[in-house]
């Protein structure tokens, strides 16, 4: 048995699918002499189409953004032609009869060994440029793979260093039971991905890659951290029973997605979904969602062959204001940087603490061209139109930008909108108001809400980022993950000061990090007057059960002693106990 992070609750047991810097099919083994000519051209081909993408993308970019900004993408380029490294790729291919994605994977280690050890920042970044291009050749590699591949058949667990979002979409609709991951924590993208879908998970996991085979049989548990390779009988057969339970209690609480969130005196709260896409939003109906709260926007971005243009963005956040339940959704903003990088905004230079350094709205407001595309797109999303039966609908659009810290950031932010709209109103084109909020994750615009809300429509406390920033503790580095606790007695102390200093002024306020999908979390939030939740589709059933279970008083007082408590141990001694006295039939997914 393995111990990590418990990030995403519920039992399930599959096949090991161990996925390292590439996909290497498992399913292949070394290439048949008939095979090998193929597989050159196949390697060839990749290398052709993936040349023809970066030139499109230099130019688009040059257009969008700026020539410097596209210079990148020659980089890329320039590796691609790169006869040494071509070279080694089909020698690996023809002399050892490697698959394409195999001999690239070799490539990758070659060159990791060769720029890794080195001290200059420069040549380590040349890495990650080598990294970008083998991805990109292997986006390629592997859309032939995927049409005749066995390798995802049944229930797998997948494991890896950390689960990116290019292999999120690689793995589409594969039968996914299970993640585990050596690095990250609870706001990890593989904890976000794993509960976004209902999928068990643990990140954490010191060399697990080592340790485990494809084809293992792994037990995944995400309510305790644990994961088991190769049970014997007796564990195996006691985590079926586990298992089962798991499914069994999600499945009866999906029945539930029809019936209004309420407590059990009959309060209304608001449940809303956090999403990454149009694919989400659908979830999110599925799930009893009462809106969006949360469109992680730079997802688009991320997996995006290229530069997504004003009109792409618009019919894609139109589909999801309409695939979504009630129409209400709230759009942030690209928020690229710290862990998440796109190569024609991100690293023109190494930073030393990227979290901390230049990201979200700091970076869009250097690329104020860029920015203004997407904003725009946002309004013309909210523009009034005409349903099926000739009526006018104008839908319910909030735009959100993160990583707000001043008074001064709020005003500018501002002046986009405004120019936005001046431009939209020029053009004849048709826009919408959209209610202007800021995500509160800085610390320092904790302390001064009261000054911030003056100058906004509404609030979205980031959880995620603002637990870290608090704790000064990088959330996906295993070794002080620890101490991002969401329900830290720092933390919770900071939530209540601004959940209460919105609501003495009447400023709509909702929590959009993952803890607001965590039962324990939810008791604490509730009893601090908090009334909109925004989490991953798949804990909204659980937390709507919850609340069934809950009056506002019983959450007041549970608030009352957890305020009274030291350290975060004793906080989730407390509200594990409780909550098993409240609701014990949830206790198969409440996380330990």
């Amino acid at each position: 048995m393995r111990k990590g992070i418990a990030v995403s609750p519920g039992v399930t047991i599959g096949t090991a699918y161990c996925i390292h810097e590439v996909f290497v099919d498992p399913s292949r083994g070394e290439l048949t002499p008939d095979e090998i000519p193929g597989e050159l051209a196949r390697f060839d081909n990749a290398r052709k189409r993936s040349i023809a993408d970066l030139q499109a993308l230099r130019q688009k970019v040059e257009k969008q953004v700026n020539k410097e900004a596209s210079a990148i993408f020659a980089v890329h380029e320039s590796i691609l032609l790169d006869a040494t490294l071509v070279g080694k790729v089909r020698t690996d291919i023809r002399d050892r009869q490697l698959t394409a994605q195999a001999a690239l994977a070799n490539l990758l280690e070659h060159y990791r060994s060769v720029f890794e050890s080195a001290k200059d920042a420069y040549l380590r970044e040349r890495f990650a440029d080598i990294r970008d291009v083998v991805e990109r050749l292997t986006s390629y590699l592997s859309d032939a793979l995927k049409k005749d591949s066995g390798a995802l058949d049944g229930p797998t667990i997948v494991i890896a260093d950390e689960l990116l979002p290019s292999q999120v979409v690689m793995l589409g609709d594969k039968p996914v039971h299970g993640i585990v991951t050596q690095a990250g924590g609870q706001t990890s993208h593989a904890a976000i991905v794993a509960r976004s879908r209902g999928i068990p998970a643990v990140s954490g996991v010191a060399k697990i890659l080592r340790s485990t085979k494809t084809g293992d049989t792994v037990v995944v548990d995400g309510r305790e951290g644990h994961v088991i390779i190769n049970p014997d009988p007796e564990v195996l057969a006691a985590y079926r029973k586990l298992e089962r339970e798991f499914f069994d209690l999600r499945d009866a609480l999906a029945h539930n997605r029809d019936a209004k969130a309420v407590t059990k005196d009959g309060v209304s709260i608001s449940l809303l979904a956090n999403i990454n896409g149009p694919s989400d939003s659908e979830a999110a109906k599925a799930m009893g969602a009462s809106g969006i709260g949360l469109y992680r926007t730079e997802y688009l971005y991320l997996t995006h062959a290229s530069v997504p243009g004003e009109e792409e963005q618009l019919e894609i956040y139109k589909s999801v204001i309409g695939s979504g339940p009630g129409g209400a959704v709230t759009i942030r903003t690209l928020d690229i940087g710290g862990d998440k990088t796109v190569p024609f905004l991100g690293r023109e230079q190494v930073e030393a603490n990227p979290f901390m350094g230049w990201r979200s709205i700091r970076l869009s407001f250097e690329h104020p061209k860029f920015f203004l595309t997407q904003i725009r797109a946002i309004l013309r999303a909210a523009a009034p139109s005409e349903n099926s039966a000739g009526e006018v609908e104008t839908p319910d659009v909030k735009m959100m930008f993160p990583m707000v810290t001043n008074l001064e950031e709020l005003r500018r932010l501002r002046s986009f909108v405004r120019k936005a709209e001046q431009q939209l109103a020029r053009e004849k084109l048709p826009f919408g108001k959209a209610a202007f909020g800021m995500m509160l994750e800085v610390p320092a615009a904790a302390v001064m809400i009261d000054q911030l809300l003056s100058a906004v429509d509404f609030v979205s406390i980031g959880s995620n980022d603002l637990v870290q920033y608090l704790m000064a503790a990088d959330r996906d580095n295993p070794k002080v993950s620890h101490l991002c606790q969401p329900l830290s007695p720092a933390v919770l102390r900071v939530l209540h000061s601004v959940v209460k200093a919105c609501n003495e002024r009447k400023k709509p306020v909702t929590l959009c990090g993952e803890m607001a999908g965590q039962p324990q979390a939810f008791a604490v939030l509730l009893g601090m007057g908090l009334r909109r939740f925004s989490m991953s589709p798949a804990f909204v059933p659980t937390v709507k059960e919850l609340a069934t279970h809950l009056t506002i008083p019983m959450a007041e007082q549970l608030l009352t002693r957890v305020l009274r408590q030291t350290t975060t141990s004793r906080v989730k001694t407390l509200l594990n106990r409780e909550l098993a006295r409240i609701a014990p039939k949830l206790s198969p997914i409440l996380m330990q």
